[in-house]
């Protein structure tokens, strides 16, 4: 194994780190917060720890293969959340290095847990940078790297590979550099009009900064302990919409600017993620009815809860953990579907449950007719049997380490079995609030620091989608071959 190539990556990203805490830095220079001093020793860790990486593990040998992709893929999120979350504990205002990490996790993988009680009192500064942490993870961290460093071997389609959300992952160009930077022009340009909706409307400038951050990233860091409840109708109308987008896959995106609307139209996925999105949002809407004296407002609350969920963003307008059964077994169905592949969102992704859905009902006709031939089709077109075997396996992991990690929050005292289930599912699934005692009202504070270490490496494990945590904790991985 490279592993020179693979320090020295983390090196480039610890330094790409500390550049990026520059932004955080001068919104504690002008509103004059305490977060100056916290900022300037974590950037001058950040550089100092990266230059010394990159120095001393530099190397002529750039291969770059899918271990190395893996390796380098976790230890950079690890090493970003740790770092990142120096300026929350030197400036006192997460005191604990637990819930600095489990908070800082949270924004990376863009889940939107969070242990802080009253969010409202922090500092302008570390509220920015607490939300700018998910616009950085949501496309991620390493795709960032890849675009604006040069000099970087053409096999770190492996790193892409390892930091994309779904089943394949595919070029927008010949160039993977140019893939990574075609990729964060679409995701600059929608999040600035989301900014320009955001104050058009009324939303004060930093607020909109917040909301649109957490929004493009689907994280769903919020300012206000109320999350989005306290905004107009129309500013709630546009996040709800911004959602479902950023649940999109970016090659759609990038399909519709190449002016190839036939392509992108024909998107198997894309007309399955917005059936869903239409038929839950229906359903919750006709359900929860009742609550509201207005159709009109029980239907912009269903649609948004169900884009917050979908897209696994997180944000709320009210406290669904309030609503009938039924509204609350379809927002947890949604938890573990997701959105789209090559999207911002987490969970499963739309494609995979298609293809799981359609590799059961194959096997089911093959049962009845042994003899026919059949092949399963995405997209209209046949899907290679590794593609299958692939989709397969990874639901088998999946399952195995939510049953794995479920077990290991139910020792968590005075806790019941919804609350754990929902608080590992919202943070395998990147989505934030559960139900019950982690309701969207309601955090992750009052969990022991052992079961915030576990959540927080559910986050990291769903977001990466298993692999690259699982290799980096393999023993094998270390051993000198």
């Amino acid at each position: 194994m490279n592993r020179k190539m693979v320090y020295f990556l983390v090196g480039r990203i610890l330094l790409l780190e500390g550049g990026l805490l520059l932004l955080p830095l001068g919104v504690s220079l002008y509103y004059g917060d305490n977060g100056l001093v916290p900022f300037l020793i974590t950037i001058g860790l950040c550089e100092g720890i990266g230059l010394l990486l990159c120095r001393i593990f530099r190397t002529d040998n750039n291969v770059m293969f899918a271990k190395e992709g893996f390796l380098s893929t976790a230890l950079a999120w690890l090493s970003v959340s740790v770092l990142g979350a120096l300026p929350f504990i030197l400036s006192g205002e997460i005191p604990s290095f637990v819930d600095a990490f489990f908070e800082t996790v949270s924004g990376f993988t863009t889940t939107g847990a969070s242990i802080l009680r009253d969010v409202e009192a922090m500092s302008r500064s570390m509220l920015f940078w607490r939300s700018f942490t998910h616009w950085i993870g949501g496309m991620g961290v390493l795709v960032l790297m890849v675009a604006v460093m040069p000099n970087l071997s053409g096999r770190t389609i492996h790193v892409l590979r390892a930091e994309m959300p779904g089943p394949t992952m595919g070029k927008l160009s010949p160039k993977l550099r140019d893939t990574a930077k075609i990729l964060y022009l679409l995701y600059i340009g929608l999040t600035l009009v989301e900014l320009i909706l955001l104050v058009a409307g009324g939303m004060p400038l930093f607020d909109s900064c917040i909301h649109t951050f957490g929004t493009a990233g689907t994280g769903g860091f919020s300012l206000k302990a109320d999350s989005l409840a306290g905004y107009s109708p129309y500013l709630q109308w546009v996040v709800a919409t911004f959602m479902m987008l950023f649940g999109v896959n970016f090659n759609l995106y990038f399909l519709l600017v190449m002016r190839r609307f036939k392509s992108a139209l024909r998107s198997e996925e894309l007309w399955t993620y917005l059936g869903i999105i239409l038929a839950s949002t229906a359903l919750i809407c006709w359900n929860v009815l009742p609550l509201f004296e207005h159709f009109g407002d029980a239907l912009r609350h269903a649609f948004f809860q169900v884009n917050t969920i979908s897209s696994t963003t997180g944000f709320s307008t009210v406290n669904f953990d309030e609503w009938p059964t039924l509204s609350r077994m379809i927002m947890v169905l949604l938890m573990f579907i997701g959105a789209c592949a090559g999207s911002t969102a987490g969970g499963l992704k739309v494609s995979r449950v298609v293809l799981l859905f359609k590799t059961s009902r194959r096997e089911v006709r093959h049962m009845l007719h042994p003899r026919a031939v059949t092949s399963v089709r995405f997209e209209g077109k046949p899907v290679d049997p590794a593609t299958l075997i692939s989709v397969g396996s990874y639901f088998a992991i999946y399952i195995g380490f939510f049953a794995f990690f479920w077990f290991l929050v139910s020792f968590q005292p005075g806790f019941d079995g919804v609350s754990n289930f929902s608080a590992v599912a919202a943070c395998y699934n990147n989505i934030g609030p559960g139900l019950n005692l982690v309701g969207p009202t309601l955090g992750y504070w009052h969990y022991t620091p052992f079961i915030k270490i576990i959540l927080a490496f559910a986050m990291l494990f769903g977001r990466l989608e298993i692999y690259p945590m699982l290799i980096s904790l393999s023993p094998s991985t270390w051993l000198k071959k």
